[in-house]
Parts: structure tokens; sequence; C-alpha cells
């Protein structure tokens, strides 16, 4: 069993940042990717961005430009920083690694993002 631990979540003021971290049990590079999703209330999860084993970056077009993922396979840990952010950004933002060889993904429990003055 793989946990996935989100951290970084908070109120900030449209404009701001805020950097989530993920951190998994166990090394990342067993995963094909990893990513971030987020779901606001009423509609659907959505991607956010996601990178692959190789460090291949990918991003949803809402955020592209303003937020980056990277991660450090030393600490088994993927991060987002957010920046310029808007209200629209508002959701609760999931870590989800989809393991190599396998048709299932672990998701964490999620972290939430409040962007509003």
């Amino acid at each position: 069993q793989v946990q996935l631990v989100e951290s970084g979540g908070g109120l900030v003021q449209p404009g701001g940042s805020l950097r989530l971290s993920c951190a998994a049990s166990r090394s990342i590079f067993s995963f094909d990717f990893m990513g971030w999703y987020r779901q606001a209330p009423g509609k659907q999860r959505e991607l956010v961005a996601t990178i692959t084993s190789g460090g291949t970056a990918t991003y949803g077009r809402s955020v592209q430009g303003r937020f980056t993922i990277s991660r450090d396979t030393a600490k088994n840990t993927v991060y987002l920083q957010m920046n310029s952010l808007k209200s629209e950004d508002t959701a609760v933002y999931y870590c989800k690694a989809n393991p190599s060889g396998v048709t299932f993904a672990y998701w964490g429990q999620g972290t939430q993002v409040t962007v509003s003055s």
C-alpha cells in the first residue's frame, strides 16, 4: 500500500503564491507518473499538472504559465508551485500516483486551497 501525504494548502489572496507538497511512502521512480488534480465544489476533478518518471511535465490549460510541477527524488516528494493565483483556482488539490505496470492509481487525501481577498 502506498501513502501520499499532501501539505501546503491554505488561504491566499489573489495574485499570491503557494507551494503544495506530496510525499510518497516509496520511491517515486516506481510510478509511471505523478500529478496534481483539483476539484472545485460542483465541478468535476480536473488535471492540474503531471510529471513522468523521466521528468517530463504536462499542465492543464488553465494553469499553464502560472504553476510549476517539480520533484525531489531523494525525498520522494512532488511539488506544485502555484503563482499568480486566481479565485478560480480555489479547490481541493489531490496528489495522484500511477504505479508502473498496473491500471489503478493511488490518491492522496487532498488539501484545500482557497484564493480570496
